[in-house]
């Protein structure tokens, strides 16, 4: 097999690995309808490159402590099919680790989405200056 073949076959495999993580891992959709919504919000907020690029980076590191939870669960179970309680210490710690990354991301997406948010809530609650009062 050359070089290329190789890389290509490579490719494949990790596309394989994507997909079958997509379709059985219960948390990955909750993890993209999430993302989906955080990138509706940052298109309404007409959010910066920079912003884009942070947001784009924290979506994918939370994606990918999913599935490296996903593959080390997958492993564990493989070579401790009885329980075991370090099998579950490693469970618990890789769990733990997408939990982290999860509740970074929800700090990050606050100081990212949260001002422009808040000034357009505001914008659209207090009347301008100098406008008429409201009729009670």
């Amino acid at each position: 097999m050359n070089r290329c073949s190789r890389l290509l076959s490579a490719f494949g495999h990790a596309f394989a690995g994507l997909f079958h993580a997509f379709r059985t891992q219960r948390n990955i959709p909750i993890h993209l309808t999430i993302a989906a919504g955080v990138m509706a919000l940052g298109l309404w907020l007409d959010l910066s490159r920079m912003e884009w690029a942070i947001l784009a980076l924290t979506i994918g590191i939370v994606l990918s402590a999913e599935l490296l939870n996903s593959s080390l669960e997958t492993v564990v179970d493989m070579v401790s099919p009885e329980y075991h309680p370090m099998a579950k210490r490693a469970k618990d710690i890789a769990a733990g680790a997408v939990l982290l990354t999860a509740i970074v991301a929800v700090v990050v997406g606050l100081l990212i989405l949260g001002p422009p948010l808040w000034a357009r809530l505001v914008a659209a609650l207090v009347p301008p200056p100098g406008s008429p009062p409201m009729l009670r």
